[in-house]
Order: C-alpha cells, then sequence, then structure tokens
C-alpha cells in the first residue's frame, strides 16, 4: 500500500511575516531526479531497503555548505565532535533567534537548536506518492520542498545551485566512499559498488538571482559568522571534478587510485602516502575523517577536494602523471568554474 501525501499549509505566524517580507516565495518547490545509481541512506543497522529521507536532507544540506563558503560566506558543521571547535548553530551567547549573530545562512534555511527549518522535506516516487522503499538506479523520484515559513528568493536560488551541483557534479546520499573496480571478479561487491549518482529530469523552475546579489546575502552580517578551520576544505572554491573518467582498482597490486594517493601499489603494505586526501577510518585513532576523492565507474566520474583553492593545479597535474596522462586541461573542472556554470558567471578565481 501506497502512503499518500498530506499537504500541511503555511503556518499563521509564516503568513503574516510573508506580508511584511518582500520577495518571499512560498510555493512548493519539486525536483524530479532519476536514479543513475543506487541511493544509500541506510537506518539505525546499516541496512538500506528503507529510504531514510534524513540521510538524503542532511547530504543535500551538507553540499549547500560546500556552496555557500564557496561563495564567501559562513557555514556552521553540525557535528558535535571534539574536533569542531566552532560548534554548530546556535551562537550560545545570543538567545534570540532574530538577532544578528544567532545562526548561520544555512541555519537559516535548514534550522537549528531554537529555529525550526523553513520548509517540509519529502521524497515522492514518480507517481508524487511518499517513497518508502531504497532508491534503485533507473528509479525516477522527485524532491519536494514545502515551504513552512516564508523562502526568500535567496535561499531557493541556493537551494537550486546546491541540487544541480549534486545531480552535476557531485553525489547524495551515503556509501559515496565505496572504490570502483576493474577486477571482473569483484564485479557486484558491495564495497566497490556505485552509490549515489543522480541526474535531473525537470528543475523546479526557481528564478534565477544574480551572482553578486548571492555573495551579498551569504555574506550579509546578519548571520553567525564561524571560523571553518578544520572543515575549511570543504569549500567549492576547494573543489574540482572530471566527468567521463574513473580511478579504480585494477588488481590486488595495481590502483590508479592509490597512485594519485601515493599510497604503496600492493594492498598489504603500510602506507606512507597523502593521509588528508585519504581520510581516516574509524577505530584508526581519533575521529574518522572523509576521504577527500571520490570515484564512480557507472556512469564515470571522480571528484574530491584540495585544502586551498591553489593546490588545484597540482592535483590535476598529480591525476595526470599518476592516472591519465591524455587528461585535457578542459575536463578538470575547478570549483570557480563549476560556480560560473551553476551561478552564471562571476564565479572566476579572483
Amino acid at each position: 500500500m501506497r502512503a499518500k501525501r498530506v499537504k500541511e499549509p503555511l503556518r499563521p505566524e509564516g503568513r503574516q511575516a510573508a506580508k511584511k517580507r518582500r520577495g518571499a516565495v512560498n510555493e512548493e518547490q519539486i525536483y524530479t531526479l532519476r536514479a543513475l545509481t543506487d541511493i544509500w541512506t541506510g537506518d539505525a543497522d546499516c541496512k538500506g531497503e528503507r529510504l531514510i529521507n534524513s540521510g538524503l536532507l542532511g547530504s543535500i544540506r551538507w553540499w549547500l555548505e560546500v556552496l555557500v563558503r564557496g561563495l564567501g560566506g559562513s557555514a556552521c558543521d553540525p557535528s558535535h565532535h571534539d574536533d569542531n571547535k566552532s560548534k554548530p548553530c546556535p551562537n550560545e551567547a545570543i538567545k534570540d533567534p532574530l538577532k544578528p549573530g544567532h545562526h548561520c545562512v544555512v541555519c537559516e534555511l535548514f534550522g537549528c537548536t531554537g529555529w525550526a527549518r523553513k520548509f517540509r522535506f519529502e521524497v515522492l516516487d514518480a507517481q508524487g506518492n511518499v517513497q518508502q522503499n531504497q532508491i534503485k538506479g533507473g528509479d525516477t523520484f522527485q524532491l519536494a520542498f514545502t515551504p513552512l515559513r516564508p523562502v526568500c528568493p535567496e535561499e531557493w536560488a541556493l537551494l537550486n545551485a546546491t541540487i544541480r551541483l549534486i545531480a552535476d557534479y557531485a553525489a547524495i546520499g551515503g556509501r559515496t566512499v565505496y572504490k570502483p573496480s576493474d577486477e571482473s571478479s569483484r564485479k557486484g561487491a558491495n564495497h566497490h559498488r556505485d552509490y549515489g549518482i543522480v541526474s535531473i529530469e525537470k528543475d523546479a523552475g526557481v528564478e534565477p538571482v544574480n551572482f553578486k546579489l548571492l555573495q551579498a546575502y551569504v555574506g550579509d552580517q546578519q548571520w553567525r559568522e564561524v571560523k571553518h578551520e578544520g572543515f575549511a576544505w570543504a569549500s567549492l572554491r576547494n573543489f574540482w571534478c572530471i566527468k567521463g573518467r574513473y580511478l579504480a582498482r585494477q588488481d590486488a597490486n595495481h590502483s590508479k587510485f592509490n597512485q594519485v594517493l601515493e599510497r604503496p601499489e600492493p594492498k598489504n603494505r603500510s602506507s606512507r602516502g597523502d593521509s588528508w586526501l585519504a581520510g581516516r577510518r574509524a577505530g584508526s585513532g581519533g575521529h574518522p575523517e572523509s576521504k577527500k576523492v571520490f570515484r564512480f565507474k557507472n556512469p564515470p566520474r571522480t571528484f574530491g577536494f584540495v585544502q586551498s583553492a591553489n593546490e588545484a593545479d597540482e592535483m590535476k597535474q598529480r591525476l595526470r602523471e599518476k592516472a591519465w596522462l591524455d587528461l585535457r586541461n578542459d575536463e578538470f573542472l575547478k570549483g570557480c568554474d563549476i560556480l560560473d556554470r551553476l551561478l552564471g558567471g562571476a564565479g572566476g578565481s579572483t
């Protein structure tokens, strides 16, 4: 039996605020997507048969944080581990959520303690019913954002750019760190499968907002200023993407991915490669850290981060020397190039 949607009206307090806030857009925004691979959200038992909406929403929020930092704005990291010195929003020194500095620009839309999320998020199937099972490769599904309070055009534009960023250059959900293999014996193995690649079948028709206006919006003094510190790398300025190519393991002794990370080729040898790019597993001492290079075999896509934007050319050269001798300059897309494509100009390097 399919679960039907129950539409929720705009909250009364939102209607009053909407009259005072010019430009607020209170219409539901729906994106129709096609899953090109399975999408993993998982539950508390690490089982993926059911769709967990919060897994997708958390992924969307993370990429919005990346976009906002790339625009020069400030975005908190909502995780609570000890390395996160800035701590998630809200600012403990400011109790009133309407006062400047209480929360960052991402929390303005997605919410934090003391400030509710501005929209209801639903994942629907192709017929518009609530999606309950895991999204499989080939499935068509919808992401529905229903405003519960006024959402301004800049917020919709940032969310729209985030969905496009995920679909065109990145991935959504969990298990996106899995590694593809060219070994026929490993075909279909869970830890070599692709997850999280989608395409946009129909966008929400969001009105574009000028690049400079978006920069001004995310940089407004009303938002909490966050010291990015250990997560400063998670910015679109430090992002890169190559479409149509992937890094894979060829056999037990050969892996282009390990070559790029400067790891030893035999799997059982100790590694002194680029530990920042490789990340850190849980239980290996300290908090786990994500890999900074992600790769997918079908459809082929490789993307990642560098520690600062001026290291992008070094990464391109490393990929050319270690993996793809024929890699063209125009295949390696830098974060500033992607900002241009997402937001229509003025995103180039300064």
